[in-house]
């Protein structure tokens, strides 16, 4: 929880969330231990690696001006089109810029800890990218891409153009995950993700979405090429950008992508969020043509900006510690920067060099459209760790520059971030566009947390990938994010994974006490405690199964009732409301102190003690089964697990329902003694054997039944069925339950069920009496309940009716395992159908707690739909930065779109034959006689209800690929 003492004031933009890809990192930890130790990813290419057409490689590597260095995104041909839903035509024609900012878009929301899809509120999203350098790399080597692009009607295909225009962008992040707020591309140059972030903001200033996603994507086709430098142009000739510094002769660039999720401040505190940083003020103007030509920078332009963002920030300049500058590194723009910096922080402070200063672009070149949220990304993790890392490459000041009596000075090593006196840590960004546009926020460290600790012992761990290799590519993920952030409270990884991702077909659950717990269990599965599961189907219906006596010992669910809130309250109401008809307290028979524990094993037997217990026990979990969304579509009970179904569907109130079974109890106790025999054999087979004074006490599957009656003649019985070598089991009861014996208590009982209020069950109920579902008549018939407790029970016959819906959950809710077992026994069970109990068995040393959290997984993996609010009640827990999807990436590339799918180096420049046809007739064959063609042509979208006009453009398309065909197979 934030402590709100911390911060001078709630308002702001906290960024919740960040991705990126960038040269020589795919993940923020990557990128941040590249940055505090200083590494550049500007790499020097050797002949092989530079991707340069063979006719002009030899001219180009011999010309003196030629730099052989570059600073690229690895895979940038790959994309995981199944997991968006974007078919391999569709994605093979689309600009990799776009491609890769849709998966980090994904990365920022799972960063966050939020789920993209069905999160509530309104998202916006503020996007720009580079050039579309994919096309035109493609122009001379594939002409039928071209030629569809240009004509997306007549032959051609319209998903070319969606792919490809900077238009769709944004829209199409909108679209593929469901966001609903604000979307629109940006394009202001190397400026336009920093306004972005701008305009983000004040959307979610104006109340116009509640969250937004902000960034942007450079990509250059083909990589790895280096570049030629003119004197006295804007490119390095060595190949580093050496910003501020003497030698800074241009920058180079690069490659990246760069995307940070923002959320209003208050929300983000009042959501539990996990801030990187705040976004306090922001300014953005243009130069106009107050100077010397379109692409000069303007001190004028600048200096507006920065004093801009300043004052909507409200924050003296004084305590600014840092500033993440635009620094590209040539010798007219870094002076002019320091120059504009300097007169706004003037209009505030006389101070000298108490601002560090630096540039990414030192690290990873200048990543254009893309800079501006990858610095903003880089100062938001050295606001985290409280650490300003290094700006390389700088040794000298630029003589234009006087850094002395300046606010600033270049930071050249790793240094701990010291906060001006009285403030929280500040830092400055910029960004500033070719053409004028000019961008600065203000940033300011999170607001401080306060530590709130779980009260919970156990948490359960929820996994879910799209498939078995993603789900352990997640797996080692996040055992080796929990071993290098040993911070990180496991519950709140817990919470996070449960409810901020998507839920898909494979998934693992696990559960865990400690974080060295789960890694162990992360990194070495153990089948008895990590459950794997492939599931396809969703909101699977549940039936919760009541006990019987026989299942009661002292301490079930007492680790429920010790940390489980809405399972205590449950269990106290029914012991408080059965001190009057038993005459003391029912806790202390079921959680006995240890003074007490020799008495209550004594008497725990006891019937009437055995049967209250049992019904409050299991009364209470399913509370505890409500609260995690767990509804319950049918029931059934066994025995006195009837009434407590009955009490759930509203047949009586819990407190009526209580004192029946007190009344039952103490009725059936009463009566002389009496034993039971379970017997392995068909029911049909038992009656046939059984002598006249024996009953079929219960049919518990076709294949086991008991038997009760008197204790002599049901011990004879036993003698003569072992002899036959037929298994049998002495059940530990001290009467003859569902007999004759019975009877005695059938006439008080009735008056007793006849002095209560009788109801129709509002959800429905299986009888174990009939074995057939119970009628509203039945159930509001106090003969029915009368006669229960002498009646056979036929549980056999009920849970016939429970599997035949083999997508139905069967979870049995009380002490014990039994019928769950049973359950499993049942030869119309469905091999796959899911059947949980919420209890360990009486002889598991494990806590009641941590298996009925590993049921809750369990259930989930089943395809129960589970409210996670249950697993860390009256907490607040908050959301933490997790590793992201793993993405299955498969290359997609224009030299595939004619079907052949030969892989290739990645992102070389293709020699294509000259006088090749546009597409090859293997190709347009498989395209014409693809089956799905009619489900992804035009907009390379599944077509919801084709109309004749759809219809007529799939035709036409049709038509003009066969004449293509029929053309080509004529020369």
């Amino acid at each position: 929880m934030i402590d709100p003492s911390t911060h001078d004031s709630l308002q702001g933009i906290a960024i919740v969330g960040m991705a990126g890809r960038f040269p020589g990192a795919t993940d923020l930890d990557t990128f941040w231990d590249q940055l505090k130790n200083g590494v550049s990813s500007i790499v020097e290419l050797s002949d092989d690696e530079i991707n340069i057409p063979a006719a002009d490689k030899a001219n180009i590597l011999n010309n003196p001006h030629f730099v052989r260095r570059a600073a690229s995104v690895a895979d940038a041909d790959k994309f995981d089109a199944a997991f968006f839903g974007i078919y391999p035509k569709e994605a093979h024609v689309m600009d990799p810029q776009q491609r890769l900012f849709l998966e980090c878009c994904w990365d920022a929301f799972e960063n966050s800890g939020y789920e993209p899809t069905t999160y509530p509120g309104s998202v916006g999203v503020f996007a720009g990218c580079y050039m579309n350098t994919y096309l035109l790399n493609s122009l001379e080597d594939h002409p039928a891409f071209i030629g569809a692009l240009a004509d997306s009607f007549h032959g051609g295909e319209l998903k070319n153009e969606l792919g490809n225009d900077k238009d769709y962008m944004a829209t199409r992040v909108a679209f593929k995950l469901n966001l609903r707020g604000p979307s629109m591309t940006i394009q202001t140059a190397c400026s336009s993700s920093l306004v972005a972030v701008t305009q983000a903001c004040m959307n979610l200033t104006n109340y116009q979405c509640d969250m937004a996603l902000a960034g942007g994507a450079t990509i250059r086709f083909p990589q790895n090429r280096g570049y030629l430098y003119e004197p006295d142009g804007m490119v390095s000739p060595v190949g580093k950008c050496c910003t501020f510094d003497a030698g800074a002769a241009g920058t180079i660039f690069g490659d990246g992508i760069a995307v940070v999720l923002l959320k209003r401040l208050e929300d983000a505190i009042a959501h539990g969020d996990s801030i990187y940083a705040v976004i306090k003020g922001w300014g953005i103007n243009n130069d106009g043509a107050s100077k010397v030509g379109y692409t000069a920078p303007s001190v004028d332009g600048q200096t507006e900006a920065i004093a801009l963002a300043q004052a909507i920030a409200g924050v003296d300049p004084r305590t600014i510690t840092y500033v993440e500058a635009h620094g590209t590194g040539t010798p007219l723009g870094d002076p002019i920067e320091i120059d504009a910096l300097s007169r706004a922080f003037r209009m505030g402070t006389d101070e000298r060099q108490f601002c560090a200063i630096g540039s990414l672009k030192t690290n990873i070149g200048h990543l254009d459209v893309a800079a501006g949220v990858a610095g903003m990304i880089k100062t938001s993790l050295a606001l985290t760790n409280k650490q300003i890392p290094p700006s390389l490459n700088f040794e000298t000041p630029n003589p234009n520059i006087d850094f002395e009596n300046s606010p600033f000075y270049v930071n050249t090593a790793l240094a701990d971030w010291q906060p001006a006196p009285g403030a929280p840590r500040r830092a400055g960004l910029s960004s500033f566009g070719v053409g004028g546009t000019n961008a600065h926020v203000v940033l300011e460290e999170a607001p401080a947390v306060v530590e709130d600790a779980s009260r919970q012992p156990y948490h359960l761990i929820a996994l879910s990938a799209r498939s078995t290799a993603a789900l352990d590519a997640m797996t080692a993920n996040l055992a080796r994010h929990l071993t290098h952030h040993p911070e990180l409270d496991l519950a709140d990884t817990a919470f996070t994974l449960q409810n901020g991702r998507q839920v898909f077909n494979y998934s693992r659950t696990l559960v865990a006490a400690s974080t060295e717990e789960a890694i162990a269990l992360l990194e070495t599965p153990d089948p008895q405690r990590v459950f794997t599961v492939h599931q396809i189907r969703r909101q699977s219906p549940v039936a919760f199964l009541f006990p019987g006596q026989g299942s009661q010992h002292v301490g079930m669910g007492q680790d429920l009732y010790r940390h489980a809130p809405v399972y205590r309250e449950a269990f106290d109401r029914c012991a408080d409301l059965l001190r009057p008809h038993l005459g003391l307290d029912l806790r202390a028979f079921i959680y006995p102190s240890p003074d007490q524990a020799d008495a209550a094993q004594a008497r725990i037997n006891d019937t009437m003690i055995a049967q209250t217990g049992i019904f409050s026990v299991s009364y209470a979990m399913a509370r505890y089964w409500l609260s995690f969304g767990v509804q319950p579509e049918i029931l059934i009970g066994h025995s006195v697990g009837e009434f407590v179904a009955a009490c759930l569907a509203g047949v009586f109130s819990l407190e009526d329902a209580l004192a029946l079974v007190a009344a039952r109890g103490r009725l059936m106790q009463n009566l002389p003694a009496g034993s039971m025999l379970a017997v392995r054999l068909p029911v049909q087979e038992v009656r046939a054997l059984l002598p006249e004074d024996l009953e079929i006490a219960a049919v518990n599957s076709p294949s086991l039944c008991v038997v009760s009656g008197p204790t002599g003649s049901v011990s004879a019985f036993e003698k003569a069925l072992e002899k036959r070598d037929i298994s049998v089991r002495p059940l530990h009861t001290s009467h003859a339950f569902h007999s004759a014996m019975m009877e005695p208590a059938v006439p008080a009982f009735r008056e007793a069920v006849r002095g209560v209020a009788l109801h129709a069950p509002a959800i429905p109920i299986v009888s174990t009496v009939t074995g057939e579902p119970l009628t509203a008549k039945q159930a509001t018939d106090s003969e029915y309940w009368a006669t229960h407790l002498r009646q056979t029970v036929d549980f056999a016959g009920g849970v016939r009716h429970l599997v035949a819906d083999p997508n139905r959950v069967l979870l049995e809710v009380g002490p014990g395992q039994t019928l769950g077992t049973l359950a499993k026994q049942h030869p119309d069970r469905k091999e796959k159908q899911a059947i949980l109990s919420s209890s360990p068995h009486v002889q598991q040393e494990i806590s009641a707690l941590a298996h009925a959290l590993g049921v809750a997984g369990r259930l989930w993996q089943a395809g129960v739909g589970v409210n996670w609010a249950g697993c860390y009640p009256e907490e607040s827990r908050r959301r933490a930065h997790l590793p992201t999807y793993p993405f299955e990436r498969k290359r997609f590339w224009y030299d595939q779109v004619g079907g052949s799918a030969e892989e290739v180096d990645v992102t070389k420049v293709r020699e294509t034959p000259p006088g090749a046809p546009p597409e090859s007739p293997p190709a347009l064959a498989h395209r014409i006689a693809d089956p799905d063609f009619d489900r992804h042509a035009g907009d390379g979208y599944p077509i919801p209800a084709p109309d004749d006009t759809v219809q007529r453009i799939i035709a036409q398309q049709i038509e003009v690929m066969a004449r293509q065909l029929q053309a080509w197979q004529s020369q």
